[in-house]
């Protein structure tokens, strides 16, 4: 018996020596933009879409999944506090938006796209404004557009800005794999923009563009994937590191592209910082509570990428409750 507990006391301590070399590097990153950020603000509890600003550095724009109205809310990263919140008006009710791009053209496009019922309403729409040049509370006049599919009605969580072309893309969510749907070269008013399937996707909550365009990223509850994209088709793709989050729900790459943004629902939700592999300054931030937020972006299996601290602190705790069980047992075998 003293031999078992010698030997799981030995594999524990090889699992911790392991995961503290494995665990990236933390930098007392300070006031630095783009780090992992907390969302104070109380009135975000559905944070359903992230977009990353060009013309104020580190501030991302987010909003409510439903039943919040017209609103849309800059968050800055070095804080995470509400900077501006901005009221949309020439719209109808928002019934499911569920998210945010930032187009070539400087417009925020906010996507109300989302089904609860699953593919149940004839129609779905698109709010397009521009984006504020001085942050501060704000209402702004924004352009709705109505949107159908051409294979009929979807659930939708994922809409996407091409950064060059200014083409508007959807993913439909579905358990069984979705679709990637292109929208026509422009956007128009006083009728319907029918968008057309051409790309299957896998289960997916948001996605983004790289700031080149030539690789988009749909993200699921668990996963990641990234895909080249060129001449508006998907190519090859890749597992793509994540963090581990309640409700994963929404991705931006960061202005600069050096990384992606991962955002999650609830009351001051984290919104954690992954590097891209090859994307530049190869940093990792800390989270807002002290710990390690950050993850790296390596190669993961079917299911993508976890931080690498899971493994090892599991292990750990499979270990230790098998040291409790031994211990247990030899105390009844002495009674």
């Amino acid at each position: 018996m003293r031999s078992l507990l010698t030997a799981a006391a030995a594999a524990a301590l090889l699992l911790l020596t392991a995961t503290v070399g494995t665990a990236p590097a933390l930098a007392d990153d300070g006031d630095r933009a783009d780090r992992t950020f907390t969302i104070e603000d109380p009135r975000i509890t559905e944070s359903s879409g992230l977009a990353a600003s060009r013309i104020h550095p580190g501030v991302y724009w987010t909003h409510n999944d439903s039943e919040d109205g017209p609103y849309v809310y800059a968050v800055d990263s070095r804080t995470g506090k509400t900077v501006a919140t901005i009221t949309m008006k020439g719209v109808g009710e928002p019934r499911d938006v569920e998210a945010i791009s930032l187009g070539p053209d400087g417009d925020l496009y906010v996507g109300d796209i989302g089904d609860n019922l699953d593919g149940s309403w004839d129609h779905v729409w698109i709010y397009r404004f521009p984006e504020p040049k001085r942050l501060a509370d704000t209402t702004v006049r924004a352009t709705q557009f109505d949107v159908t599919y051409a294979d009929g009605a979807r659930n939708a969580e994922a809409l996407m800005v091409h950064p060059k072309t200014g083409r508007v893309y959807i993913a439909s969510k579905n358990e069984d794999g979705g679709g990637l749907y292109e929208g026509p070269e422009k956007l128009t008013t006083g009728g319907d923009n029918v968008f057309r399937r051409v790309g299957d996707v896998p289960w997916v909550t948001d996605g983004a563009f790289s700031p080149d365009g030539k690789e988009v990223v749909f993200r699921s509850y668990f996963s990641a994937r990234a895909y080249a994209f060129e001449n508006g088709r998907l190519g090859d793709d890749r597992a793509v590191g994540v963090p581990l989050q309640g409700q994963s729900e929404s991705v931006t790459y960061t202005a600069d592209g050096s990384a992606m943004m991962f955002g999650s629902e609830g009351k001051r939700s984290d919104v954690v910082r992954v590097e891209v592999e090859g994307g530049g300054r190869d940093r990792t931030s800390p989270s807002p509570n002290g710990g390690g937020g950050g993850t790296s972006p390596g190669e993961g299996g079917e299911g993508g990428g976890i931080p690498q601290k899971g493994p090892a602190a599991g292990g750990v705790l499979v270990i230790v409750a098998i040291m409790v069980a031994l211990l247990a047992a030899r105390r009844r075998r002495r009674r």
